[in-house]
């Protein structure tokens, strides 16, 4: 099922892989009759209105003149800069936080939809006997995986953290084809948070400290993950970076959040290499502490790396 949406470029159809809603976030299952917007590369319901194809259509049928700017004023379509204040446009547009996992769940849909043609291409007849009996690989499976436990945080955020915290879910590194899962911004600074679905209990792993140099390793489910703390780290200098011009004294740390994990009863957190190894609450609760960042500044701050680290 397959239908051209009137007058956009959206196709009402039936979705082979689950999702959420852009506009109401609702779970949209495997199967289920939505739409799919080519412009945004994302998905929605069918009870739900898309507000800027209303907009657009209102502005053809009532065009307005728009005023000659001033000369100088900055180019159209122009960033703001990283802690540009709010209040200097009275009409600031609410800032597009995204929507978690998403960047990896497309990843997922491209890499399974290259295999399925793959595998009807080499066997035209038996294609479809052999999709439903193999799964995709792991390399693949890795992808749906990790956009599920992007997702979990973005809840557990939702849940647990207060109204002060400010969250942007799956952000771009420009230049580059990566991404940052979550940025927070909350009282006591900014926290880069990269979500784990990760089996096993994460532990600190100290050696040595007399006879030879001590070393620390992060392991998880016995095995050593400690490489993982590279990548939180690499994000959290691209931040700070960001930042540097317009509020340098401001705290910026990585965050390492295992979704899955095994983690003990009492305790379990820890921190390592200025990245803190933690579960999705106490996340939260970490989140939620007092500090020295006024409510303007966060909104500030907020605004800015929404400008800096795009929708990905």
């Amino acid at each position: 099922m397959s239908t051209q949406a009137s007058g956009t470029g959206d196709k009402t159809m039936r979705l082979r892989y689950a999702g959420d809603c852009r506009l109401c976030g609702c779970r949209l299952d495997a199967g289920t009759v939505a739409v799919y917007e080519r412009s945004t590369k994302s998905v929605r319901c069918i009870e739900c209105r898309d507000d800027s194809v209303d907009a657009s259509l209102n502005a053809d049928a009532t065009p307005v003149l728009d005023p000659v700017p001033p000369a100088d004023a900055p180019p159209v379509g122009a960033s703001p800069p990283v802690g540009a204040s709010p209040a200097a446009d009275a009409t600031a547009a609410v800032v597009e936080i995204g929507r978690a996992g998403a960047s990896a769940a497309r990843e997922f849909e491209r890499r399974a939809a290259q295999r399925e043609q793959r595998v009807r291409a080499a066997h035209p007849r038996l294609g479809g006997l052999i999709l439903a009996l193999s799964d995709d690989p792991q390399s693949t499976r890795a992808w749906s995986s990790g956009a599920a436990g992007e997702r979990v945080v973005a809840r557990s955020l939702d849940t647990w953290a207060n109204e002060r915290v400010r969250v942007l879910h799956d952000r771009r590194i420009p230049r580059t084809r990566a991404n940052i899962d979550h940025i927070a911004v909350a009282p006591t600074g900014v926290y880069v948070i990269d979500a784990k679905r990760y089996k096993g209990r994460p532990d600190l792993r100290v050696q040595g400290g007399i006879l030879r140099p001590r070393t620390a390793t992060l392991t998880v489910g016995g095995r050593d993950c400690t490489k993982l703390l590279t990548g939180v780290q690499k994000q959290v200098d691209l931040v700070r970076t960001a930042l540097a011009e317009v509020q340098p004294d401001v705290r910026v740390r990585g965050q390492l959040c295992f979704v899955d994990a095994d983690w003990p009863l009492i305790g379990g957190a820890f921190a390592l290499d200025d990245v803190d190894v933690l579960w999705p609450k106490k996340l939260a609760q970490l989140l939620n502490r007092d500090g020295p960042l006024t409510d303007e500044q966060i909104d500030r701050l907020h605004r800015g790396l929404a400008a800096a680290f795009p929708v990905a």
